[in-house]
């Protein structure tokens, strides 16, 4: 057992509803306080001399000058397993070409699967450990990242490989998700349905029996599945014992629907959401996933992250880091920006990041401080919480514990 602090504000974000629209006013803050940790999760969160006079004999891990503690951040959404760059497809997207154009001229998500097939699986797992620790380093203490980038049987399961193996030299949390279903691979002589049906035939009883992951995620989009097709595939990775997700409404709507009638524990993108798919999305389980990167990566508008928690959705904030169309990879900075121009409070921005983007993954021991949670947190130099989303993910944590070290 030890005890840390005293830090000049902790923000439990406790007692905050995992649904709708949030006031700053509704935050717990705990001036001068500290944390008790033991064995990896979180004791009691209180006044740090009240924890001190109660524990005398507990060591104490000291914090000097003034720092902000919050919970680690949870990236509910990566595709941070790849090889190689997409420096070409942004210079032409910059210059005026579409995302749809460049796929369709043989850049795009292809183009990442020619690059992730060459490297090996030794290679692959050393350059998403590179890109896990500076997440680490900026606060986010448990990452989703996804496959996608091999579109073959051996790819994929060599890059779920791979999410395994940095799994096991990070203390980070990596939580594996496959997304065989991107694309239709360039390689594959056959339709989009006999693809969904070849996946499901040869991967994912390989993936099950190998526990390489329990997620299964799909992109309905004109470039990669429709609607039909992937309702019919999410239902039988779920009769197979699948978690689902689902790249929805990214440019045209329909995957929202698609995703709440699958039940998927969350809809990633939504930009092209309307107050249709906004309202369907607020009235049922699914969280709805933001992925500000994208958006500025790509020069499009944000997903209407205010309208979908007025309406009462479970809004998550992620970064969605890859190599084409969000590689920059700075949660933070991208929720900050998002939040100036989509008008979310503080409370709403930590709260997207923490503990509802750790529903979006079905995890409910991480994403506030409180007894018997897990002790991944992160503390701030400043002395006011609103120093942190102000200076726009500039000012980054100087101290992150996983498990309370």
């Amino acid at each position: 057992m030890k005890l840390i602090g005293r830090f000049t504000q902790i923000l439990p974000l406790t007692g905050l509803p995992l649904k709708g629209a949030l006031k700053d006013e509704q935050l717990h803050i705990i001036p001068n306080g500290g944390v008790l940790v033991d064995d990896g999760l979180i004791v009691a969160v209180d006044d740090f001399e009240k924890l001190r006079s109660a524990n005398p004999s507990t060591p104490i891990e000291e914090i000097t000058g003034d720092h902000v503690l919050l919970p680690g951040f949870v990236d509910c959404h990566t595709h941070i397993c790849f090889a190689g760059s997409r420096a070409k497809d942004y210079a032409l997207r910059t210059a005026g070409k579409t995302y749809l154009e460049i796929a369709k001229a043989g850049g795009g998500i292809w183009d990442s699967v020619t690059q992730t097939r060459a490297a090996d699986e030794i290679a692959l797992s050393s350059l998403l450990l590179s890109r896990v620790q500076r997440h680490l380093a900026e606060g986010v203490t448990t990452i989703e990242v996804k496959s996608g980038y091999g579109l073959s049987i051996d790819a994929e399961l060599k890059q779920l490989r791979a999410i395994k193996a940095a799994a096991d030299k990070t203390r980070a949390s990596l939580v594996s998700t496959c997304l065989a279903a991107h694309m239709l691979p360039k390689d594959f002589d056959g339709t989009h349905p006999e693809y969904l049906h070849h996946i499901l035939q040869n991967l994912l009883p390989v993936i099950k029996q190998q526990r390489l992951t329990n997620r299964v995620d799909i992109f309905i989009e004109e470039s990669a599945f429709n609607t039909s097709d992937a309702l019919n595939y999410l239902a039988k990775a779920k009769q197979m014992g699948f978690e689902v997700t689902v790249h929805a409404d990214q440019f045209t709507t329909g995957g929202s629907e698609v995703a709440i009638q699958a039940r998927a524990a969350s809809a990633d993108h939504l930009e092209a959401s309307t107050d249709r798919e906004i309202n369907m999305l607020a009235k049922s389980d699914t969280v709805a996933v933001t992925l500000p990167g994208a958006s500025l990566g790509l020069g499009m508008p944000y997903a209407p992250a205010r309208r979908l928690l007025n309406a009462g959705a479970c809004l998550a904030i992620a970064s969605d880091w890859n190599p084409g169309s969000a590689p920059m990879g700075d949660l933070l900075m991208q929720a900050a920006v998002m939040g100036a121009a989509e008008k979310l409070c503080a409370a709403e921005v930590f709260a997207g990041l923490t503990f509802r983007a750790a529903s979006a993954l079905k995890l409910n021991d991480r994403g506030i401080l409180a007894p018997n949670k897990l002790a991944d947190m992160q503390a701030y130099p400043c002395n006011d919480y609103r120093e942190i989303l102000y200076h726009q993910g500039k000012l980054k944590p100087d101290k992150v514990w996983l498990s309370g070290i």
